[in-house]
């Protein structure tokens, strides 16, 4: 599962994650896991692969985890209320062949995920579409998770 940073916020409310920093965030937020396995990518658009047992989560669990992750990376920040973002975590199996030969490339058959801070979810998935985009894929090929302001 390769993962890209897709922040949709202001940096004067909220501190931009270097590349360092965001795989930084899903190291330690899924240690306790020990078979979740975090890696920064070298490629301009994903930034962190991680790799997991698939008998034991599934990419649904693991995008949850890493929001959960992300979401207390910026709760420890100390944030004030009105300046937390929402988190969209959205995934999707990559149907179509790799759009370079990186080997850190997003390849067919393997989950690509937009993990989003974004001031308003909902005006995010409207801005891309997210139902005519996800309409005519199998349920199994996508999944998204949204956490709320808190």
């Amino acid at each position: 599962m390769l993962l890209s940073h897709n922040f949709n916020v202001s940096p004067d409310t909220i501190p931009a994650l270097s590349r360092e920093e965001f795989v930084e965030v899903f190291q330690s937020g899924l240690s306790a896991h020990e078979n979740l396995k975090c890696r920064l990518v070298n490629h301009p658009h994903w930034t962190v692969e991680i790799l997991f047992p698939t008998n034991e989560f599934s990419p649904q669990q693991v995008g949850e985890l890493c929001a959960q992750a992300l979401a207390e990376k910026r709760r420890l920040q100390q944030l004030s209320t009105g300046n937390k973002p929402e988190i969209l975590v959205l995934g999707g199996i990559k149907t179509t062949p790799p759009t370079s030969d990186s080997p850190d490339a997003l390849q067919p058959g393997n989950w690509g995920v937009d993990v989003v801070e974004t001031a308003s979810g909902e005006a995010f998935l409207q801005a891309i579409a997210w139902d005519a985009t996800i309409a005519q894929k199998p349920a199994d090929s996508i999944f998204k998770v949204e956490l709320k302001k808190a």
